[in-house]
């Protein structure tokens, strides 16, 4: 896969990330994580192709099965069981939002974060587009109000560590591969019983409602 398509395929995710900060629909939110994953997936298939890497194959479909198409679709089912027709606001403006964005990414881009960036000369422009994603993603976390919106942001963020890490070179890594898996498994149930507990105990998700919480 040449260095155009991975950049573009990168570009799909933070594109996609910029979308989980400025949409103010929850479906909206779970349909731009699918096209998000969409395009980790296509990264590893590519991966795949050049290698021929079997493990990388079974994670790529483990991917494309649960975090393209299961996760979507229990994200949305939550949003229709709960009526969660529309997010809850950000913490601060729209406008200031797309300022610390562009901030962000400039930041993730300037020359203090070049030893990062720059493991592997090669992808050094990937790499501070990932870094980029990564550095939004925990943004998202912090400036969103709604808690399928944070869930969301952290499967961000770790969609993101993953580019990083492959576009570093560390593909083939096994530690990789199975945090991979991990990670996968573990955030979908944690988002499963995270969001049905805050939803049963607060009947809702908008997290300034748990400012008194209580024993």
């Amino acid at each position: 896969m040449n260095i155009l398509t991975l950049q573009f395929l990168l570009e799909i995710v933070f594109g996609t990330i910029v979308l989980l900060h400025i949409t103010k629909k929850n479906v909206g939110a779970a349909l731009a994580y699918g096209l998000q994953s969409l395009a980790i997936t296509a990264i590893l298939f590519g991966y795949f192709f050049e290698t021929s890497n079997l493990s990388l194959l079974f994670i790529a479909l483990l991917v494309l099965i649960v975090k393209v198409i299961l996760a979507p679709v229990f994200f949305i089912k939550l949003i229709q069981k709960h009526e969660l027709t529309f997010s809850v606001s950000t913490l601060i403006s729209q406008i200031k939002t797309l300022i610390i964005i562009a901030v962000l990414t400039f930041f993730a881009h300037s020359q203090k974060f070049a030893p990062l960036t720059g493991i592997f000369p090669a992808n050094q422009v990937l790499l501070s587009l990932a870094f980029s994603a990564m550095l939004l993603s925990l943004f998202l976390l912090i400036n969103r109000k709604g808690a399928l919106s944070q869930i969301i942001g952290i499967l961000s963020l770790e969609n993101s560590i993953v580019a990083f890490t492959i576009f570093a070179g560390l593909e083939r890594s096994p530690a990789l591969q199975l945090g991979i898996i991990f990670n996968i498994f573990i955030w979908l149930i944690i988002a499963i019983v995270f969001v049905s507990m805050i939803y049963k105990h607060f009947g809702s998700l908008d997290i300034t409602t748990m400012n008194k919480l209580k024993d």
